[in-house]
C-alpha cells in the first residue's frame, strides 16, 4: 500500500495490528480472512471472494483464505494461507469457489471449534467473513459467542498466553448469503440465485421447442427442498401452466383442476404444457408431490405424452450471471466496511440487498425468521409461510395466479373499457413479457385489450387490433417486440392519433418503451388542451437497454444487454489467455448513459470504463495506460477497457485504441471490439422476464384503479397524476407524473440528471487497483429485519 494511500486512510501500523480512521471514527482491524462455510458451491461466490480480498488489501489489512470451509479452519496448517491481489485475478467468470467448501462435523463440536480458534490465533485472525447458507452463518455466530471461553480454555491448556487472551479478546463476524434457493430472510436476493435461474430458463427454453414439435407435456423438477422461489420465478418467466411450491400447496382437488387446465389448453390449440415442481413440493397434509406422481396423473387421466426432466445440479453450475457478480462484489465490499466499523458490542451481521442498496441486518434475526418459515410450513400455516417469505415472494405468487389461470368469461365483470398497449423506441428484451402481462391482467380486470402495432406510426395509421388471452401465450421468452416498435414520436401525428383514440374508444393507454416513449408521453400530455381524446389515464413502463429513463432505477432489457456484454467480455478475456500482454477496448451501447459500460466493467472485471457522466481527458487516458503497463509486469497480463459509445465526441473508440497501441508499444498490444446491436437481441434474461411481467401487471392495476374512479361519471382525466412513468426507486414502486420528471431530465443528452449507479463507480476502480475514494455514506448501517420489508 502506498504511503499516500496510507495517509489518506489514516492508517497507523502497530506491530501486526492496523488502526484505521474510517468516516472519522477509529476502527480496529486485525489481520482477517475470507472464509466459505457450508457444503454447496454457488455461482458468484468467487466475485465475493475477490471483492473481500481486494477491498481488504485496499484498506491495509492482511487477508487470509481458509480452504475447504470450516474443515480447513479446524485442520489448520496449509488450509489457512495469506491471499494477495493476484490470487483472485481472473476468477470472476469461474463458477463455484476457488477456495473450496465442505461439510465439517468437527466444527459442530466444542473440541473442533477449540482447534479452529487455536489455528486462527496462530495468525492473529480475529475478523471473520463467512459466505454460506443459514447453517454456516449460525455456526459462525456460535463460534463468536464462544470465543472468549475458547481463548480461556486455550490459555488453561498452555496453548496461548494471557497476553494473547487480552490482545485477541473479540471475534467480529460478518456474513454473506450464498444460496441458489433464495431462502434466507432479510435479503431480496442471495448470491447464486440469479445464475441458477439462468440455467433453469435455458433448459426450459430448449425443452419448449421440443414440446411444441411433439405436442408433449413436460414436468420439470427444480431445486428447492424448503423454498419454492426458483420454481415460482421460473414459472413466471416461462408462463408455466402449473407450479408446485412447498410454501403454497395446491388446494384439495388439485388433481382434477390441473387436468382440466391442461385439457383446456390443448383445446385452444396450445401444443405444449409445462409443469414446474420444486423438489420439496407438498400438499396441504405435508405429503410430498413428486414429479413422477404428476407425470403418472397426467398420463392416466389425460393420456398425454408426458416427460419428466429433473434439472438437479446443473442449476448450480455454469458461469455466474452479471447480476450475481455485481451483487457479490457489492456485498464483499460492504462486508469489509462492516468489519472496519465493528466494535466488541456489534452483533454478528449479514450483508443483504434491499432494492439497490446493500444493508446490514442482525444475523440471528434473519436466521430466526428463516427458521420461522419452515416452522409455519411444518404446522401447515401456509399463508404465514408465504407472508414470512416477504412481499416480493407473495407478489410473485399472486401475479403468477392472475396470469396462469383465466376465469370463465361469465365470471369476469365487464368494465366496457378499452385499454391499448403500444411499444415505442428501440426493441428491448422483456418487452413481450410486459405486453403479455398487461393483456392478461387487463382481461382479468374486465377490460377489452387492444394492441397497437409499429409504435406511434402504426397508431396514426390505425394498426390496432383486439388481442386476447391466448394470443399472448408463449411471449415471455421471445426477444425483441412482437408488436413492432419505432422511434417515431407522436408530435406530427397528434390529429391522426386522436382520431384513432376516438374511433376505437380507447379509455387508457399503456406505453412500453425507452426515452422515445417518455418523450411521446410528454407530447401526448401537452396535447390534452387541444385534443380531449388524450384526457385518459396514460402510463409508461420503462423498457430500454440503455437504462436512461428518468423516474426508474431499472429498465426492462438492461439486464439482458448487461449479460450479453459480460459474456462477450468473458470470451474476449479467454481469447487473450493464449496471447500474453494484450489489452481489449470494448465499445458498448447506451447513448450518453454509461450504465452498461460501468456495470459491465464491474461485472467483467474491467480495468477502466469511460462514460459521459464522468468527464475524462488525455491525462486520464495516459494514467490508465501507465496503470496497465505496470499491471503487465505482474502475473496478470491482459487488460480490459470499456467505452460507452457517446462518452466523448473526440476520444472515440478508434482514438483510444490508437493511443493505447502507441503508448503500449513493447509492453502490450491492443484489439478493439464494437458490440453493436447484439446487445439488443437474444432471449430475455430471467430478471427481465420477471421484471417486465411484474411491473406491467402493476401498471394495469393502476389503470384499472383510475378507470374505476371515473366509472359512471364520464370523468375526463386532466390532472398531472393521470400521466405517469412507473418506476422502481430503491425498493419502491412509484408512479411519477411526467410533468414532475421534466425537472429531473437532461433532455439534451437523454439521461436523468441523477443516476444511482454512479455511486458504484469507485467500487470498480478499487477492485481494478486504482487509488479511488469510496463514499460509504450509503453503506447499510445495522437495521432490523421485518417480514413485510423482506
Amino acid at each position: 500500500m502506498s504511503k499516500s494511500l496510507l495517509k489518506c486512510l489514516g492508517v497507523c501500523v502497530q506491530a501486526c495490528e492496523i488502526r484505521i480512521h474510517w468516516q472519522n471514527r477509529p476502527c480496529s482491524l486485525l489481520p482477517w480472512f475470507c472464509h466459505l462455510g457450508g457444503v454447496t458451491r454457488i455461482e458468484g461466490m468467487n466475485a465475493a471472494v475477490r471483492a473481500v480480498v481486494r477491498m481488504g488489501i485496499y484498506v491495509g489489512a492482511k487477508v487470509y483464505f481458509i480452504y475447504e470451509g470450516y474443515q480447513g479452519m479446524v485442520d489448520g496448517g496449509a488450509n489457512i494461507a495469506e491471499a494477495d491481489w493476484e490470487s483472485v485475478s481472473s476468477i470472476l467468470q469461474v463458477g463455484g469457489t476457488i477456495i473450496g467448501s465442505a461439510r465439517c462435523q468437527a466444527f459442530r463440536t466444542r473440541e473442533g471449534r477449540l482447534k479452529a480458534a487455536c489455528n486462527l490465533l496462530q495468525r492473529g485472525i480475529t475478523n471473520l467473513c463467512v459466505i454460506g447458507g443459514d447453517g454456516s452463518l449460525t455456526g459462525a455466530n456460535l463460534f463468536r459467542k464462544e470465543w472468549s471461553g475458547l481463548l480461556e480454555e486455550l490459555a488453561r491448556n498452555g496453548q496461548i498466553d494471557k497476553e494473547a487472551v487480552q490482545k485477541y479478546a473479540y471475534l467480529n463476524v460478518v456474513g454473506m448469503v450464498g444460496s441458489i434457493d433464495n431462502d434466507f430472510c432479510g435479503t431480496d436476493m442471495t448470491i447464486g440465485t440469479d445464475s441458477a435461474l439462468h440455467r433453469i430458463i435455458e433448459v426450459i427454453d430448449a425443452i419448449m421447442t421440443t414440446a411444441q414439435s411433439h405436442q408433449r407435456t413436460f414436468v420439470l423438477e427444480v431445486m428447492g427442498r424448503h423454498c419454492g422461489y426458483l420454481a415460482l420465478v421460473s414459472a413466471l418467466a416461462c408462463g408455466a401452466d402449473w407450479v408446485f411450491l412447498p410454501e403454497s400447496p395446491p388446494e384439495q382437488g388439485w388433481e382434477e383442476q390441473m387436468c382440466v387446465k391442461l385439457s383446456e389448453n390443448r383445446a385452444r390449440k396450445k401444443r405444449l404444457n409445462i409443469i414446474i415442481v420444486a423438489e420439496g413440493a407438498i400438499d396441504t397434509q405435508n405429503k410430498p408431490i413428486t414429479s413422477e406422481k404428476i407425470k403418472e396423473l397426467v398420463v392416466t387421466q389425460l393420456g398425454y405424452d408426458t416427460r419428466v426432466t429433473i434439472l438437479g445440479h446443473v442449476q448450480r453450475g455454469g458461469t455466474p450471471s452479471a447480476f450475481d457478480r455485481i451483487l457479490a462484489s457489492r456485498m464483499g465490499v460492504e462486508a469489509v466496511i462492516a468489519l472496519l466499523e465493528a466494535t466488541p458490542d456489534t452483533p454478528a451481521c449479514v450483508v443483504s440487498l434491499n432494492g439497490n442498496h446493500a444493508v446490514r441486518l442482525p444475523l440471528m434475526e434473519c436466521v430466526q425468521m428463516t427458521q420461522d418459515v419452515q416452522k409455519a410450513m411444518d404446522e401447515r400455516r401456509f399463508q404465514d409461510a408465504v407472508r414470512l417469505r416477504g412481499r416480493s415472494f407473495a407478489g410473485n405468487l399472486n401475479t403468477y395466479k392472475r396470469l396462469a389461470i383465466k376465469l370463465p368469461d361469465d365470471q369476469i365483470p365487464k368494465t366496457n373499457c378499452n385499454v391499448a398497449v403500444i411499444n415505442v423506441g428501440a426493441p428491448a428484451a422483456g418487452m413481450n413479457a410486459a405486453v403479455r402481462s398487461a393483456v392478461r391482467v387487463g382481461i382479468a380486470d374486465g377490460h377489452r385489450m387492444l394492441a397497437i402495432y409499429d409504435g406511434f406510426d402504426g397508431f396514426a395509421k390505425g394498426q390496432i387490433k383486439e388481442i386476447g388471452w391466448t394470443d399472448v401465450g408463449g411471449w415471455t421468452g421471445q426477444g425483441g417486440s412482437i408488436l413492432g416498435t419505432k422511434r417515431i414520436l407522436p408530435g406530427k401525428y397528434l390529429e391522426e392519433i386522436a382520431t384513432q383514440m376516438r374511433t376505437h374508444s380507447i379509455n387508457a393507454l399503456l406505453i412500453i418503451g425507452g426515452f422515445e416513449a417518455y418523450l411521446g408521453l410528454l407530447e401526448l400530455s401537452a396535447a390534452r388542451e387541444k385534443h380531449e381524446e388524450f384526457c385518459v389515464p396514460m402510463v409508461m413502463v420503462p423498457a430500454t437497454v440503455s437504462n436512461n429513463v428518468p423516474g426508474s432505477d431499472f429498465s426492462i432489457g438492461a439486464d439482458t444487454a448487461l449479460n450479453t456484454i459480460t459474456d462477450t467480455c468473458d470470451r474476449i478475456k479467454q481469447s487473450a489467455s493464449g496471447t500474453k500482454r494484450r489489452v481489449f477496448i470494448i465499445e458498448t451501447m447506451g447513448g450518453y448513459c454509461g450504465y452498461l459500460a460501468n456495470m459491465g466493467g464491474l461485472a467483467a472485471g474491467a480495468d477502466a470504463a469511460y462514460i459521459f457522466e464522468e468527464p475524462f481527458d488525455i491525462r486520464d487516458l495516459q494514467s490508465n495506460v501507465e496503470h496497465l503497463t505496470e499491471k503487465m509486469k505482474t502475473t496478470i497480463q491482459r487488460g480490459l477497457v470499456l467505452r460507452n459509445e457517446s462518452c466523448s465526441e473526440n476520444y472515440t473508440t478508434d482514438f483510444i485504441y490508437q493511443l493505447y497501441s502507441e503508448e503500449g508499444k513493447g509492453v502490450f498490444d491492443c484489439r478493439k471490439n464494437v458490440l453493436g446491436h447484439m446487445q439488443q437481441g437474444g432471449a430475455p434474461s430471467p430478471f427481465d422476464r420477471n421484471f417486465g411481467t411484474k411491473i406491467s401487471a402493476r401498471a394495469m392495476e393502476w389503470i384499472t384503479a383510475k378507470l374505476k374512479e371515473a366509472r359512471g361519471r364520464g370523468k375526463k382525466f386532466t390532472t398531472d397524476d393521470s400521466v405517469c412513468v412507473l418506476g422502481i426507486s430503491k425498493r419502491n414502486v412509484i408512479f411519477q407524473p411526467v410533468a414532475e420528471l421534466k425537472q429531473q431530465t437532461d433532455f439534451e443528452h437523454r439521461i436523468p440528471k441523477e443516476q444511482w449507479w454512479l455511486k458504484l463507480r469507485p467500487l470498480m476502480k478499487i477492485l481494478a487497483k486504482y487509488k479511488a475514494s469510496y463514499d460509504v455514506s450509503d453503506s447499510g448501517q445495522l437495521e432490523h429485519v421485518q417480514p413485510w420489508s423482506v
